[in-house]
């Protein structure tokens, strides 16, 4: 942080004082900037009814963080600064009220939009003492004794403007359009006869950029929690993350019966993806799908089932193993085939498809990836976890086997 140096016996000036406040907000502007970057910021400014309730709504204190430049304006006797940028913080001791409005005509209603933006301005108007060289002991009024009020604060608060949207049918009314630089946070909706307002009728802006997180909220560095699915749910993203990893693994295939006469062929791994996501919010909830592992072939005729799909939302993927369609119940001795792949990830792999059986030993089932193969036995094994296919069924003294189920798949979600 830049400081002025001043002297013993120095006489002071003006700009010693006006340089250690301007020194002070560029700094506290660069801390601002390091911790919570550049783009626009709220924090509080809770939009609540007022009470005893009525047509009216009130903006508790808050602040707002906007990228801005040193100043517009000369600051006293320093020269304006227009170049360059600097984080500022505007701040609201005091809360704010507004006075809404309902639709004159029945069935209709409307969106009122609350806005927000940094705004500076001087104030405080002071007819101030000068210095009078000819008279030490009666100063001026003023400088040179006009007696002109000036401005003695520059002053940094958040701007509020409620906005009112177009009156019509009842939910079919539209919020007005967010001005230019400014942030939307909240739109209040009010119908016809209607004579007070209920925290009901106000909803937050999806893109209002409140603050949600804290310093004791977040956590001490990436990998620092981790949710692993091996059955279907939701991914919430936790307060403090905008980002996660995920891996994913497809569900295996099963395998066939083996025939007194044939070996079955293994089942096919489900396929692997890795995906940095990015740009969550807060709250937000992810649907997500675990593959399961294919069923397995039986001896009454019964097929085996292809390995399900694993899924973060619409971000990535990674599909199951599949089987071979030169395979069936009659004739199973061909590996299953294709295997899995991932989908829309970082990193995208396949698994590996089945084996096809050799003589009286059924075929090995194909892994996913960092999964491992199954071995061969007599019955069908089910499909080494996660994702892997199962093995054939063989047929040792001509007796048939039941096929087995292949391996479900699992996504595991680090932040």
């Amino acid at each position: 942080m830049d400081r002025n140096l001043v002297y013993p016996g120095s006489i002071p000036l003006d700009t010693d004082l006006l340089a250690l406040n301007r020194n002070t907000m560029v700094a506290l502007g660069y801390l601002a900037q390091a911790i919570l970057g550049t783009s626009v910021l709220v924090d509080g400014l809770a939009c609540v009814p007022t009470v005893p309730a009525s047509l009216a709504i009130t903006v508790g204190a808050g602040s707002i963080t906007q990228l801005s430049v040193v100043d517009t304006l000369a600051y006293g006797s320093l020269p304006a600064d227009t170049v360059d940028p600097l984080l500022k913080m505007g701040v609201n001791l005091q809360p704010t009220s507004f006075t809404l409005a309902a639709p004159t005509t029945s069935g209709q209603s409307v969106n009122y939009l609350i806005q927000a933006a940094l705004q500076e301005a001087d104030t405080n108007p002071i007819v101030l003492p000068y210095y009078n060289a000819a008279n030490p002991t009666q100063p001026y009024s003023g400088p040179t004794n006009s007696g002109v009020a000036q401005n003695t604060q520059r002053i940094q608060r958040v701007q509020l403007q409620l906005k009112a949207g177009a009156a019509a049918s009842t939910g079919t009314q539209l919020a007005p359009p967010i001005d230019n630089g400014w942030v939307g946070l909240y739109v209040i909706t009010v119908s016809y006869g209607q004579s007070a307002i209920t925290a009901g009728g106000i909803s937050t802006l999806p893109s209002a950029p409140f603050l949600t997180w804290k310093l004791p909220t977040l956590r001490p560095g990436f990998a620092s929690g981790v949710q692993t699915f091996t059955g279907s749910g939701s991914f919430v993203v936790p307060a403090g993350v905008s980002q996660v990893e995920v891996e994913l693994w497809g569900g295996g295939s099963g395998s066939y019966a083996s025939l007194s006469s044939i070996a079955a062929g293994g089942g096919a791994g489900g396929g692997y993806a890795r995906k940095r996501v990015t740009g969550l919010t807060v709250g937000q909830v992810v649907p997500v799908t675990v593959g399961a592992g294919g069923a397995g072939g039986t001896t009454a005729g019964g097929a085996p089932g292809v390995g399900g799909t694993s899924s973060f939302g619409s971000y990535v993927s990674a599909t199951g193993g599949a089987l071979n369609v030169f395979a069936t119940v009659s004739a199973p001795q061909n590996g299953a085939a294709p295997s899995g792949v991932g989908v829309g990830g970082d990193v995208n792999i396949s698994g590996s498809a089945g084996q096809n059986a050799i003589s009286y030993y059924g075929g090995l089932g194909g892994g996913a990836p960092m999964g491992g193969m199954q071995n061969s036995g007599t019955y069908g094994l089910s499909g080494t976890f996660p994702g892997g296919g199962a093995s054939g069924a063989g047929n040792p003294g001509g007796t048939a086997y039941n096929g087995a189920q292949g391996a479900a798949g699992v996504v595991v979600v680090r932040w």
